[in-house]
């Protein structure tokens, strides 16, 4: 079954391209910047090669503007625009801030849904494809109907010379069964990752309302206000040099001319050597019935794009054959639907307006801005520089072009802006953004961002950290492995130092000592007297948890542990032993076994020196609770595995380790004491 229905058609069509060019894209996505650059370069060659052909064929399939207008605006699009490119990253790392430790990488947003309009057509379909092909990405165009083959011609041109550079096939493709059904079908794609909207009011909502994000434009009703120190004859010469480029068909041109009384005189006699016809009353009353039709805000199509001689002429007013522009002499209380010549016009049609001075000039651009081109373009010439700079910071227009033609000058021609055809109008104006729109606008970037700020990995109870202990069990997943019971939390240092503290009414029975030879033949009994003899040496008394110098807390009871289980508890988390719970005494860590909280007696046969001295040199993975030497190795191991280090006025520190540890918050003081 064949389709004959045309929106059919066009949907059908705009599914099939958008899944060819996604599907392209993918191949794009792996290119280098330096192919990505060399196929740009190629599509810009072959548009440069055939801008009069092309400038041709639009205004014959069109009838808007004129062949040597629309010459130069190719040559904008297809010379300009590689060129202001030219160098741009856009492909991989864009940027490395190496100080804040970030890297920007670039990333396509896929395929490019574009809607070129009949007034710029082929200029607008080599700039929206060179951006988007900068970008790495792949473009759909969607042309006006009544331009589908000027556009389609200009596709084809730069599809060829992407192909001889060795891109991938359907990276560019153009609908050539355009309706607006097909068109809001494309713009709802889900391979389409933006649109570029450059047409109609009705046509810019409907790609804000696909679901897509979107660049559209809005009108632009631009003033130029002639100031009272401008060079009046290069003012009028570019006013009307921009009206009546290309006849007035970008929105960017001079609506109305807005001069200051004291110039007014010159301002019209200029005008007039340069082309200008000023109309009667009667004779703006008739155009203004041709520019807008009854119960139409929209200008008639059949005067857009059409030299001043042909309006006048359509409107039955006789105008010499050389005028350049049509001019109506308004006042400034007349802005607004009820004078429609106020408006955008889209044709070689001036408003001409005079004020007193600065102050109200400003005031009547700010009235014909917000009538219908807010956020777009106004123009100011002035040689006074502080007047400028108040008439720019006053307008609600996002482009305030000096001392030039406002349209050459607002697409990058006449000044240093980017070179463009969508022309952003910001907030205001209903866009997204309020720039020249370039490659940069079409391509995400991807942050990649480096730690400069530690942050506090809080692997230690809060009410522990705030007294001071610190101690923190092991984790309950190495107890389950264990097979063991989870120990319950132990108590502060302060608790178990304290002569108030009371003994726990009762305590779970130890669990039995390994096996004999588990730990290799470690003699426990003499581990106990070790442990006895550090106690002694620092000041502890037996079964006290205090220092000599303390009363010793109430007696213990019989289910305290004994000295030998404690000896043997210690050999085990020495070499080997199931997970411990660790407890601070005094100045002296120790393992204790699960259930046990504190260590309330430690008997045994006192140690000699010779055996101290022969006491076996702890394994490398001991985590002793209070250290008495820190290297900077220490802090690193504890950093990467989030743990804490406990230190106390007897701790060494070496000067890298203190650094690093108090940078990233790993040390944990036990005790009253600064570090050395």
């Amino acid at each position: 079954m064949s389709l004959r229905d045309r929106d059919l058609i066009s949907i059908q069509e705009a599914r099939e391209l958008a899944a060819r060019a996604a599907a392209a894209q993918k191949k794009f996505a792996a290119f280098s910047q330096e192919q990505v650059d060399a196929i740009v370069e190629a599509c810009a060659k072959a548009a440069a090669e055939n801008v009069e052909p092309l400038a041709r064929t639009a205004v014959e399939e069109t009838g808007f503007g004129n062949v040597p207008d629309k010459i130069v605006k190719n040559t904008l699009a297809a010379v300009n625009v590689p060129r202001a490119i030219r160098g741009l990253r856009t492909v991989g790392i864009l940027r490395e801030d190496r100080e804040k430790g970030i890297v920007e990488v670039a990333s396509p947003v896929g395929v490019v849904a574009a809607v070129i309009p009949s007034t710029n057509p082929t200029s607008t379909a080599i700039y929206k494809t060179l951006i988007s092909i900068k970008a790495q990405n792949a473009i759909v165009l969607s042309p006006h109907p009544s331009a589908i083959r000027c556009i389609c011609q200009a596709a084809t041109l730069l599809e060829r010379g992407a192909l001889t550079a060795g891109a991938p096939e359907g990276l560019i493709q153009c609908m050539q069964n355009t309706t607006l059904e097909g068109t809001r079908e494309l713009m709802r794609r889900p391979e389409v990752g933006v649109i570029l909207a450059t047409g109609g009011t009705g046509l810019v909502r409907a790609a804000y309302g696909s679901g897509k994000p979107a660049y559209g434009v809005g009108p632009g009703n631009v003033p130029a206000f002639i100031e009272r120190t401008a060079d009046v004859r290069k003012a009028v010469a570019d006013i009307i040099a921009g009206k009546s480029f290309d006849y007035g068909t970008i929105c960017s041109s001079e609506q109305a001319i807005i001069a200051e009384e004291s110039v007014r005189e010159r301002a019209l006699e200029e005008c007039r050597q340069q082309g200008a016809y000023f109309l009667s009353s009667e004779e703006a009353e008739k155009v203004a019935r041709l520019v807008f039709l009854p119960g139409s805000y929209t200008p008639n199509t059949k005067i857009v794009g059409r030299a001043a001689s042909v309006i006048a002429e359509m409107a039955g007013i006789k105008a010499p054959p050389a005028t350049r522009v049509l001019v109506a002499r308004l006042e400034p209380e007349q802005v607004g639907r009820e004078f429609p010549l106020s408006a955008e016009k889209l044709s070689p049609i001036l408003a001409f307006y005079a004020v007193p001075n600065l102050a109200t000039g400003i005031a009547l651009c700010r009235r014909l801005l917000e009538f219908g081109g807010l956020g777009h373009t106004c123009a100011i010439h002035s040689q006074n520089r502080s007047a400028t700079l108040e008439f720019g910071q006053a307008m609600p227009a996002f482009r305030v072009v000096v001392n030039s033609s406002a349209v050459h000058g607002s697409i990058g021609y006449s000044t240093n802006l980017f070179p463009a055809m969508t022309l952003g109008c910001g907030a205001p104006g209903g866009n997204i953004t309020s720039d020249n729109i370039g490659p940069q606008h079409l391509m995400n970037a991807k942050r990649i961002a480096w730690e400069t700020r530690g942050v506090e990995h809080r692997t230690v109870p809060a009410d522990q950290r705030l007294l001071g202990a610190a101690i923190a069990p092991e984790p309950e997943a190495v107890q389950k492995k264990m097979n063991t019971p989870m120990a319950p939390a132990p108590l502060p240092s302060a608790a178990v130092q304290s002569p108030q503290a009371k003994p726990e009414e009762k305590r779970p029975a130890d669990p039995a000592p390994n096996p004999a030879g588990s730990t290799g033949g470690v003699d426990r009994a003499a581990i106990a007297r070790v442990v006895e003899n550090v106690l002694a040496a620092q000041g502890i008394a037996r079964g006290s948890g205090a220092p000599k110098s303390v009363p010793s807390p109430a007696p213990v009871p019989k289910e305290s542990p004994s000295p030998s289980s404690i000896a043997a508890e210690i050999a085990d988390r020495l070499f080997g032993s199931p997970a411990k719970t660790k407890v601070e005494v005094a100045d002296t860590p120790f393992a204790v076994s699960p259930g046990t909280t504190k260590i309330e007696e430690v008997a045994g046969p006192s140690a000699t020196a010779a055996e101290v001295g022969r006491r076996p040199d702890p394994p490398a993975k001991i985590n002793i609770e209070i250290q008495a030497f820190v290297s900077e190795n220490d802090v690193r191991r504890a950093m990467t595995r989030s743990e804490k280090i406990f230190i106390g006025r007897k701790t060494i520190l070496t000067p890298s380790a203190r650094d690093l540890g108090l940078e990233h918050e790993v040390f944990v003081e036990t005790e009253a004491g600064s570090i050395r």
